[in-house]
């Protein structure tokens, strides 16, 4: 849940009161710990068939998209976050040529897969058309990746989709909204989704990789560990991997899975990324990887012993509820 409030402080200086007029974003990180950030401005707030949805201009992070009361993306620090998902798995396939996005709606994710010179084709499925209109006429950074050619977008639900699709994809990419309960994307971290649905439209080879919440040394059993484990029942290979985004106030981890094993050092990997990707990362090279997916102790001993499997009726969900947006005057 996210709240502004604006309020008036008192500041001194050389023996002058003066008065400072502040706005504030807050977010209910976790029981007893919010996370607040003072804002420039509100550029934009509504809500859709589906969610809620900002637009803020923060004084630290640039500008963040906020939806259903959670940040998003922040325009300062999304790049640790896309690379991150994208190109280990389009590194790790031999010829990533087809790619599919569940969610995805801003754009990032498309853009950062559309730099790999492999790339024919990427269908980027997002339920919320609003959403995806919004971030085309604001998120200016992503404007030509939605004029690219290979991109294809679809407004639908993500499972009905794949279901009703023929086609088989080399890298499938989970860009959802965390699970939340009551919120549309839980079902698509469970064991049946990930199993007859996604597994299935999978070519020989392929690899998928889902944004899997916080990750963090207390943060990583709200959904982080039973995600990983549920993708264990399902692919020989999974691998979890980690980075701090500093507008999330933690560790985020995402997990790549597949049939064929993940064998790429470090060398490798840069090299593939001076054939394959257009453009210099900003965050992600080979050593950059190996150190992401070489988690704490205390994680990987929570992963390691962890025996939740994600399903529709024994869902995990992170912290808080997304709410209504409330505007107080203090």
């Amino acid at each position: 849940m996210g709240d502004i409030s604006c309020s008036n402080g008192i500041s001194n200086g050389n023996g002058h009161a003066q008065r400072k007029s502040c706005c504030w974003y807050e977010e209910e990180i976790e029981e007893n710990l919010r996370w607040c950030f003072a804002l420039n401005s509100i550029l934009h707030t509504g809500a859709t068939r589906y969610q809620d949805i900002q637009l803020l201009d923060t004084k630290p992070f640039g500008k963040a998209l906020v939806i259903d009361g959670k940040l998003q993306s922040a325009e300062i620090d999304e790049f640790i976050y896309h690379e991150s998902l994208v190109h280990p798995a389009l590194l790790h396939h031999p010829n990533p040529r087809t790619i599919f996005i569940m969610g995805g709606g801003e754009g990032s994710t498309a853009r950062e897969l559309l730099r790999h010179k492999t790339v024919d084709k990427v269908v980027m499925c997002d339920i919320d058309e609003e959403v995806v209109e919004f971030c085309k006429s604001y998120l200016l950074v992503n404007r030509e990746a939605f004029r690219d050619p290979r991109l294809d977008l679809v407004i639908n639900d993500a499972r009905a989709e794949l279901e009703r699709r023929e086609d088989l994809y080399d890298v499938i990419i989970g860009d959802l909204a965390d699970p939340i309960e009551g919120g549309p994307c839980y079902q698509l971290y469970t064991k049946s989704f990930y199993e007859f649905t996604v597994k299935p439209r999978l070519n020989q080879g392929g690899i998928f990789v889902t944004q899997a919440g916080p990750a963090g040394v207390f943060s990583h059993t709200e959904v982080f560990s039973c995600i990983y484990n549920t993708l264990r029942q399902v692919f020989k290979y999974v691998v979890p991997y980690s980075a701090h985004i500093p507008s999330y106030a933690d560790i985020w981890g995402w997990i790549m899975a597949s049939d064929t094993p993940f064998v790429l050092n470090a060398d490798e990997l840069d090299l593939k990324m001076k054939q394959r990707i257009k453009g210099e990362n900003r965050y992600l090279d080979g050593k950059t990887f190996t150190s992401a997916s070489t988690l704490s102790k205390v994680v990987r001993n929570s992963l390691d012993n962890e025996t939740h499997v994600y399903t529709e009726g024994s869902a995990r969900f992170i912290y808080g509820h997304g709410t209504a947006h409330k505007h107080s005057q203090a």
